[in-house]
């Protein structure tokens, strides 16, 4: 006699319209739920491998948290995000931004998902290690990460670890000692690994960092990049070339430092990161390290696709997008005082 469905659900104790929910659309309930559901339906036989598959809605969700609230308009990302939806819908999905907003009622970005019923979530510019971010990510959800490598997910990285290492050593190779380094907030893998790039390639070429030369900034943030270059100029010791966080805050550091009456590159070099458009135009020429935003985007919506499609073939690899030195013309040899 064959096991139902509602014997199953006399022995989790859970009502059996809900026990059918969870076998033929686990994706709306946690794992928890789940997990429960099923160890009760292994352990009276019921068959699990004659379950159809859950249905599919070719609806993925993309999770993008700006904190500087640029939102689309985001300097480097809106590129990274506009290939990620055009290669997806190329291949018939649409895409649902994933936020707090469900129906009206706050909920958490997984409880949205769920709602949403969405095949997978690419996430990208996302604080990687908060709670909730966690929490989606250890779901059954499939995703796909933007710059931020985790073990069971697949990732597409620039390759930031050479782009910082260009940066210093292009600087370097132009006379420069005193090379100082604001970076972006420290709650991503890409911010920690171009902070230990920095650090090892200033190593390497026997250059110290004094104290107060590597200083924490916010990505995107020009108030806070302003102050930080300027307290750098302010320093009897100043530095002679300094790194932004990304291009974004070029105009920031400039203001910056017409206000101490030096001049870019005669006086005091700078560097961007990112290769975006608007700074790329500029006469001097941004020197900064350009990324593929638009491979990023199209290889994250690659690997998610494949996860979905190819689930038996599934591994949760890392691809590593090269950059490019532009070496513009805002470092310029350095000029001793």
């Amino acid at each position: 006699m064959s096991v139902t469905i509602k014997q199953v659900a006399e022995k989790c104790g859970m009502p059996a319209h809900i026990v059918g929910r969870v076998l033929f659309d686990y994706a709306s309930f946690g794992p928890e739920a789940q997990e429960k559901v099923l160890a009760a339906a292994r352990e009276l036989g019921y068959p699990l491998d004659q379950l159809p598959q859950r249905h599919r809605t070719h609806n993925l969700g993309v999770l993008f948290v700006d904190e500087s609230y640029s939102g689309l308009t985001h300097p480097f990302f809106a590129t990274v995000l506009n290939a990620f939806k055009a290669e997806v819908e190329s291949r018939g999905y649409d895409i649902t931004f994933i936020n707090h907003n469900m129906s009206g009622e706050s909920a958490t970005y997984l409880e949205h998902c769920r709602y949403r019923h969405v095949d997978g979530v690419c996430l990208a510019c996302v604080d990687f290690y908060s709670d909730e971010v966690g929490e989606l990510l250890n779901s059954e959800i499939p995703c796909v990460t933007v710059d931020h490598p985790t073990r069971q997910h697949p990732c597409v990285l620039s390759d930031n670890r050479t782009g910082v290492r260009q940066l210093v050593e292009y600087a370097v190779s132009m006379g420069h000692t005193r090379i100082a380094f604001i970076s972006g907030q420290r709650n991503s893998e890409v911010t920690e690994e171009r902070i230990r790039q920095f650090k090892k390639t200033m190593k390497d070429n026997g250059l110290p960092i004094p104290e107060g030369y590597f200083v924490e900034g916010r990505y995107g943030d020009a108030e806070v990049v302003r102050g930080l270059v300027s307290a750098l100029l302010e320093r009897p010791d100043r530095p002679s070339c300094i790194l932004l966080p990304d291009d974004a805050t070029y105009f920031a550091a400039q203001e910056a430092i017409r206000e101490h009456e030096l001049r870019i590159p005669a006086d005091i070099s700078v560097a961007g990161y990112d290769g975006i458009d608007l700074t790329q135009s500029l006469r001097p020429q941004l020197t900064t390290i350009k990324q593929d935003a638009v491979g990023m985007g199209r290889e994250a919506a690659l690997r998610l696709i494949d996860r979905l499609e190819h689930p038996e073939s599934f591994q949760a690899e890392h691809v590593t997008i090269p950059v490019t030195l532009v070496k513009g013309g805002t470092v310029g040899w350095c000029n001793e005082w």
